[in-house]
């Protein structure tokens, strides 16, 4: 008898890993994708020259938070429709679904209209001209991408919800690709239409590329979804669309504290930034570097957060509370373990990650390269805590819980780690090393407190339930 327990508990483990896994790996590979055509982006303006990099850094970065607030305070539509599709609840799918492409348009919008009137904005934050032109160029020609950036977040979390990660995953590398070519097309005039050639557009050309992409993006996905049965019975856009003002509420109730969460954690990275550019070029070229490579790893948590959200939320529709608890742990563990490797890489393999990004053995470059390689032992520590308040985070969103975790991220990310940061580097003397030993800091509280509040919530909800 206990033989047969034990063998039903293996097998119900075993299942359950396998539907996380094949969740989290193509959401994770979808996440890669797209920070890897920011690197490529990143790259390409290098191309073009230091004026071209130092003004299109300001704008990528510029329009990259705020796409990234804009879609966390979209992303209510994933927990929403998980829960919607773990109770079959067809009606409320397509209802959630709707709203949520509403909802894209309606917040694109103002956004799309900051980001045109982007030069006022940079002439009072003290901007030299030359580099407002640039960017306010580069920006006009992405903005027109940010409702079909916002629409496809939307598209992407239904799709995920309804436990079909892999096209968000094929999608999101063609795209990489596309942007790739159209960069270079643009960037350098190598488009010919018959006797007519476009002139090299430069920034504005990578600007026009990632509008492009975008819409390249949002486009194929709706086809596919068109173009599936199963997918299609869900009626994601009726042909009389209208409003609902109660599930809009919702979706702003349950995805601003989300977007909010994301500004905060990207404020905290942004800040620590410019406090580096206080102390010098050294440690602000060796923080982006540490920054970058960072950024890569992380990916794949934050992939794997939102295949914890969808499953969660699944789970919870399904009214099975211990299962959805064994999934959120079953996905902590794959992302810690993901990134505890990724520590100990950035322990024993410092200097040859820093040599993809500078020449090493140039003596003109050795004070940048001892910085990064010591910002890359720091980032070593915070990774796996870092993988962990991700995806804690994820699995709190599967619970329709974000206020309260928009508050611990202020407290952990800004009253803990940018003050320990600051403390640290600043009024210590420790210079960058001190500022990234705050952000450890913050992360690690962050990770403590999120995973102490999902375990606390959903045993109290499997009580309740017994």
């Amino acid at each position: 008898m206990n033989e047969t327990f034990a063998f039903l508990k293996k097998a119900q483990l075993r299942s359950e890993i396998r539907a996380c896994l094949a969740l989290a790996l193509p959401l994770a590979a979808a996440q890669l994708a797209q920070q890897a055509t920011s690197f490529v982006d990143t790259v390409m303006m290098g191309l073009l020259g230091s004026e071209a990099i130092a003004a299109g850094g300001l704008g990528g970065i510029s329009f990259g938070t705020l796409l990234l607030v804009c879609s966390g305070s979209l992303s209510a539509t994933s927990p929403l429709v998980s829960e919607a599709y773990g109770r079959g609840d067809r009606r409320r799918i397509e209802q959630v679904a709707q709203q949520g492409f509403w909802l894209a348009l309606l917040i694109a919008l103002p956004a799309t209209l900051l980001l045109w009137n982007a030069g006022a904005i940079l002439t009072h934050l003290g901007q030299q001209e030359s580099t407002i032109a640039l960017v306010v160029n580069y920006l006009r020609a992405i903005a027109p991408g940010l409702f079909p950036a916002l629409a496809f977040a939307v598209m992407r979390n239904v799709v995920s919800a309804l436990s079909r990660p892999r096209p968000v995953m094929v999608i999101t590398l063609c795209g990489l690709v596309f942007n790739v070519v159209a960069n270079y097309s643009l960037m350098f005039g190598k488009i010919r239409l018959g006797a007519i050639s476009l002139p090299p557009l430069g920034l504005t050309g990578i600007g026009l590329a990632s509008t492009m992409s975008f819409w390249g993006v949002l486009i194929a996905l709706l086809i596919y979804i068109r173009l599936q049965s199963d997918l299609r019975q869900h009626r994601i856009f009726p042909p009389r669309p209208k409003f609902d003002r109660q599930i809009l509420k919702e979706l702003l109730q349950i995805g601003i504290p989300i977007g909010v969460l994301y500004g905060v954690e990207t404020g905290l990275f942004t800040i620590t930034a410019f406090l580096m550019g206080f102390l010098g070029t050294v440690p602000l070229a060796a923080h982006q570097i540490a920054l970058q490579t960072a950024a890569i790893t992380f990916m794949v948590p934050a992939g794997i957060s939102y295949a914890t959200t969808v499953r969660v939320g699944q789970l919870l529709g399904q009214e099975n509370l211990p299962q959805a608890r064994l999934a959120a742990f079953i996905n902590l563990a794959i992302g810690a373990t993901f990134m505890a490797i990724m520590g100990i890489a950035f322990l024993v393999f410092p200097r040859s990650i820093v040599a993809l990004y500078l020449d090493v053995n140039n003596l003109a470059n050795a004070a940048v390269v001892a910085m990064a390689i010591d910002l890359l032992r720091v980032a070593a520590m915070f990774q796996l805590v870092d993988g962990i308040q991700v995806i804690a985070a994820g699995a709190l969103r599967g619970l329709q819980d974000t206020r309260t975790p928009m508050l611990i991220g202020l407290f952990a990310y800004w009253g803990i780690g940018l003050s320990c940061g600051y403390t640290l580097g600043l009024r210590s003397g420790w210079g960058g090393v001190g500022l990234w030993i705050g952000l450890a800091i913050g992360l690690a509280v962050a990770s403590i407190i999120f995973t102490w509040r999902f375990t606390r919530l959903i045993n109290a909800r499997i009580r309740l339930s017994a």
